[in-house]
């Protein structure tokens, strides 16, 4: 958590967050209702044509980004992390590492559009493992090349700077011959008089917007966290990523796998069958998340020593990174909510509301992180923003209740009451098994730590599981049915 770290942090975030807006949250909110509606209405002929004019359009526009941020490179810096000046070399340094990543937004935004035609298309595994192939490959790079980056006059950082944008091209890779296999033949063609095309981009503005409360906080918080000394950037970023795994395993994929759904529900003008799909991901992304926060919340300290804390990551940054994780994780469950309800109202062709409710997020965040950064310092700001992404869902599902004539609130309240209780009793557990399991197997070796830390999570998810069933949550009893029906041998 050092100052190579802070620059690679605030370097990477600016195409990280052009691609949250503009590619990702875009592609979700404006491309996949309506090349859902192609498919079910004209065919595949016409959605790969749409599929084509975006791909095409989503290349120009973000080519003309990158070379805007590579020649005024230094520029942007100096607006967010000018602190960074004060530091010898550390301005310089992100300024490098900003060019060298920019070209990561046209791989990963080109990506965002294959995983929006294989969503609609019913194929969630392989755009489900793309991200992950963007983590295997920047690690293989960090592993393969530090060594050799001094020998070719590159600091050891840019070898992670490099991986992270072979993971962009990674990321595009996995899911291009899977594409393929349901019929896509990339044409280099673009059709600016194309209606739906038009829709499309016209969409994506307000489909931006509504879906970047989060990713603009979390910006603010890192142009906050660069007056807060060396560390704090790095601090604030892996506990922001210990935070959202989560989201990512839960919160997006359910998002992911619903909102197709409701898009063809919507189409075919079936408003029950629409509340019932909020409701079920809601639900289901509860069940989730809920046990999520609490275990975050509970066992920070051992999660991210285990993690991290080795080699050049100290004690201290153990304990100023756990600190983060604990207020961040305040916010998990809005996170979530905000990543099922957002595009739902962009399927239902109502575009202004969450650009209104973003809007009014990323201010309440502002003005929350610039008075609790002088009160708690970095720590301020992670709790500021997951007061922000409360404010953010519960605002979204109030103003989504209200446009769908609801969305069987009272089932989702009582699915929450039951998972809030199993998760206060896992919680407990989880306080319990951790004390005792330090009493019997005392050490610092980072065997008996994972073996404490996987037992003592062991031990609350057998709570959890145990207090699930006696209250009866239908999510979980659903899963474990699942599971089970799975695993038996035999025809399913």
């Amino acid at each position: 958590a050092g100052s190579a770290m802070d620059a690679y942090n605030v370097a990477f975030r600016v195409p990280n967050l052009v691609r949250d807006l503009f590619a990702e949250g875009a592609m979700s909110s404006a491309f996949v209702p309506t090349f859902t509606r192609h498919l079910t209405t004209d065919g595949k002929a016409s959605a790969w044509r749409l599929g084509n004019n975006v791909i095409n359009g989503l290349i120009l526009i973000t080519g003309i980004l990158v070379v805007v941020g590579i020649v005024f490179a230094d520029s942007l810096v100096g607006l967010f992390a000018a602190a960074y000046r004060d530091v010898p070399g550390k301005f310089e340094l992100t300024v490098f590492l900003t060019r060298l990543m920019l070209p990561f937004l046209t791989f990963v935004a080109v990506a965002a559009a294959c995983m929006g035609m294989l969503n609609a298309l019913h194929r969630f595994f392989i755009p489900a493992l793309s991200p992950a192939m963007f983590n295997v490959v920047t690690i293989t790079c960090t592993l393969v090349l530090v060594p050799f980056m001094p020998s070719v006059g590159l600091p050891a950082i840019a070898a992670v700077a490099i991986g992270s944008l072979l993971g962009g091209v990674a990321q595009l890779a996995v899911q291009w011959p899977a594409l393929r296999r349901e019929g896509f033949r990339y044409r280099p063609t673009l059709d600016w008089r194309d209606d739906s095309l038009r829709r499309v981009l016209v969409l994506m503005g307000p489909g931006t917007l509504g879906l970047a409360a989060t990713q603009i906080n979390v910006f603010v918080n890192t142009v906050l966290a660069t007056g807060e000394g060396t560390g704090a950037v790095s601090w604030l970023n892996y506990a922001f990523r210990l935070m959202y795994l989560p989201i990512g395993l839960f919160g997006v994929s359910i998002a992911t796998a619903t909102l197709p759904a409701i898009s063809r529900h919507w189409a075919s003008h079936d408003q029950g069958a629409t509340r019932r799909s909020v409701a079920d991901g809601l639900s289901l992304m509860l069940m989730l998340n809920v046990p999520a926060t609490v275990g975050l919340m509970v066992l920070a300290t051992p999660i991210v020593r285990v993690i991290f804390e080795r080699s050049a990551f100290t004690p201290a940054d153990t304990a100023a990174t756990a600190a983060a994780l604990q207020f961040y994780s305040i916010g998990l469950i809005g996170y979530s909510v905000v990543r099922i309800t957002s595009p739902v109202f962009y399927a239902l062709g109502q575009s202004r509301t969450p650009v209104a409710v973003s809007v009014a997020t990323v201010l309440l965040n502002a003005a929350l992180n610039l008075v609790l950064v002088r009160v708690m310092g970095y720590r301020g700001l992670a709790l500021g923003t997951s007061i922000a992404a409360l404010f953010n869902a519960t605002l979204l599902m109030f103003l989504l209740n209200r446009r769908l004539d609801g969305i069987e609130v009272l089932r989702v309240a009582g699915a929450m009451a039951r998972i809030v209780v199993a998760s206060a009793l896992m919680g407990g557990a989880a306080m319990a098994a951790d004390s005792i399991l330090g009493a019997w197997l005392p050490g610092s070796g980072l065997v008996v730590q994972i073996v404490r830390l996987s037992a003592t999570i062991g031990a609350a998810l057998g709570v959890l599981s145990a207090a699930a069933y006696v209250l009866k949550i239908r999510e979980f009893l659903d899963g474990v049915a699942l599971v089970t029906r799975r695993l038996r041998p035999g025809p399913r």
